[in-house]
């Protein structure tokens, strides 16, 4: 893992939905990947990506051109012979770069099957020791597999708690208006959706298992 790497975060832009939210995530010293028509939204609003990668089927050939010009590096690749979607590569990029702070802006819209697999994109970058995060307009998405803090934030009032995995085991809530001890989550149960941090900050304790830690506004 390079030393600039680990002093650094990289921020993913999909090709998902997008917005003047999403600029607002980069930081002057993030590391930015644009996949596919996410590298033409950075260079619309005068941001040059570092890396933009995809098949860019989803920008026509003067967007394309574009990108090319703008970005500092680009990696192409046939929309048939991949086997992971854009905002998979993106990720996988990070990782192999020794990324392990990782935020994926607009990975949620309205292909829900894309959005689905970019939730479980959070266990692979798990896997490899990553702390990633999913961002939209109103939410922000993280996976717990041990004991997590959550500082309060106005943005995103609601903290609900579902499993990744089977089962989750020993989930205990601090400085939650709804807590839990010793708790079991499992598929298909809504125990965990909808909690309120009751001062600044609130503590999530796990004993086993994958727990995506859901933060959203109406």
């Amino acid at each position: 893992m390079s030393q600039q790497a680990t002093a650094r975060r990289a921020v993913i832009f999909t090709g998902g939905s997008l917005g003047p939210w999403s600029l607002s995530l980069a930081r002057p010293d993030d590391y930015l990947i644009g996949a596919d028509k996410g590298a033409y939204y950075l260079i619309q609003n005068g941001i040059a990506p570092h890396l933009a990668l995809g098949d860019f089927d989803s920008v026509d050939a003067d967007a394309l051109a574009k990108i090319r010009a703008a970005a500092a590096e680009t990696s192409e690749y046939d929309a048939v012979d991949k086997d992971w979607s854009d905002t998979e590569l993106a990720l996988r990029e990070a990782l192999s770069r020794g990324y392990r702070d990782i935020v994926i802006a607009g990975g949620l819209g309205s292909r829900f099957d894309h959005s689905l697999a970019n939730v479980q994109l959070l266990a692979v970058a798990a896997q490899a020791g990553a702390a990633a995060l999913l961002v939209d307009e109103h939410n922000e998405i993280r996976l717990l597999t041990g004991d997590g803090r959550l500082a309060a934030d106005d943005r995103y009032p609601y903290v609900s708690l579902l499993p990744l995995s089977t089962e989750v085991t020993g989930v205990t809530l601090t400085g939650f208006a709804y807590p839990l001890v010793e708790a079991t989550l499992r598929h298909g149960m809504s125990l965990g959706i909808s909690n309120l941090l009751t001062g600044e900050e609130g503590f999530i304790s796990l004993r086993s298992g994958s727990l995506l830690v859901i933060r959203s506004r109406d």
